[in-house]
């Protein structure tokens, strides 16, 4: 199929549908606005079903209710409103039900504004909503990466009955890049198989509850949900490696849009003489620990890269242990770093930079980040 150049939100809507989705409950926020405005006129043009909720409380119920029938469903939002629909996350996620939910991030916290952050990361891994749950939490580089995540986060929130959230921040949304999708029927028809609720004539019924009063129960689905969370992490881990296989000078490791400066300022310290190398997790949960720890061991040194004050900073000391060094670069407030920036800052962390050290070469025309 050929290419076509598409705006982040929108190619993310039209993902859903090649997923086999055409059922979105949503309320519109800046910077994901877009999703819900492209679908409201593409999904009657499928015979879907697009329904504006009065708030994102309200739209995550409503996709909790469709998911417990047997429908494919999604939701988007930015982060304060990914907020509000936390407490219906625990429920889906005690019910195990499959809904897929995508993150355009923005700056926080509070209000904060309505530029690209990264700022949701401990939200979605850590500490999504109470109780001892997780969701698959995945994490896209580009526009035709958040068009095939979102294709495998069906696949997954329903292999596993369990909630999936794709997150990128608001660059990912609003830049326009070319991309390819893939053909329709790519992913399977969703099977209801013996938890939905289609009508229980012919059979006994079924019950979709989160409430278990009985200490005893409660503890047993607890430990379900835990079984669970370690399959999840045996099976779906996933990362990119940026750079050769000789030993690192530093391993940079960053997530989503910051990786692609990082790629950049890579290059440009390449080109002066050093071997930077690239640590990228796609799965942010489960985080996959065991293979930073191997790509780190051919470092120097381990230079982290975000968008917020160090969230996935905690994360990678935890991959690697306190005794490895990590510095960090992190930015704010919808401040995007510049590969130029970071690459400064790799460089100082080396001690190489202001003629310390070993001397520069000199430096290749400035390029955009990748």
């Amino acid at each position: 199929m050929a290419k076509v150049l598409m705006k982040g939100n929108e190619a993310i809507g039209e993902a859903a549908i090649r997923a086999g989705c055409i059922h979105f409950f949503g309320y519109p926020i800046t910077p994901q606005s877009e999703v819900p405005e492209y679908l409201a006129k593409r999904l009657p043009e499928v015979g879907g079903k697009y329904v504006q909720a009065e708030s994102e409380v309200a739209a995550s119920n409503m996709i909790y209710g469709a998911a417990g029938v047997g429908v494919r469903v999604l939701t988007t939002s930015s982060s304060p409103g990914i907020s509000l629909m936390s407490e219906a996350l625990s429920y889906i996620a005690a019910c195990e039900l499959p809904v897929v939910l995508v993150n355009i991030m923005r700056s926080g916290p509070g209000l904060g504004g309505i530029l690209p952050a990264q700022s949701d990361y401990l939200h979605a891994t850590k500490g999504t909503a109470h109780g001892d749950f997780k969701m698959i939490v995945l994490a896209p580089a580009s526009v035709q990466e958040a068009v095939d995540l979102m294709q495998l986060a069906f696949t997954l929130a329903e292999k596993y009955l369990n909630p999936v959230m794709i997150i990128g921040d608001g660059m990912i949304g609003q830049m326009m890049e070319p991309v390819e999708f893939p053909a329709e029927g790519a992913v399977k028809p969703l099977d209801p198989g013996d938890w939905a609720l289609t009508g229980a004539k012919g059979r006994p019924k079924r019950i979709i509850n989160s409430l278990h009063l009985d200490p005893e129960v409660c503890y047993r689905q607890n430990l379900k949900l835990s079984a669970k969370y370690e399959r999840i992490a045996a099976h779906e881990q996933r990362w990119e490696t940026y750079g050769d296989d000789r030993p690192y000078d530093v391993l940079v490791t960053a997530f989503g849009m910051t990786s692609r400066i990082a790629k950049t300022a890579i290059d440009e310290l390449k080109h002066e003489g050093l071997n930077v190398a690239l640590f990228r997790p796609i799965s942010l949960q489960p985080f996959p620990y065991d293979a930073l720890r191997t790509a780190a061991k051919k470092a120097k040194r381990i230079f982290d890269i975000e968008m917020n004050m160090g969230q996935m900073l905690q994360d990678v000391k935890i991959a690697l242990g306190p005794d490895v060094p990590i510095d960090f670069f992190g930015t704010a407030g919808g401040v995007v770093p510049s590969p130029e920036q970071a690459r400064e800052k790799i460089l100082a962390s080396i001690g190489k930079a202001g003629g310390g050290g070993v001397t520069p070469k000199p430096k290749p025309a400035k390029r955009s980040a990748k």
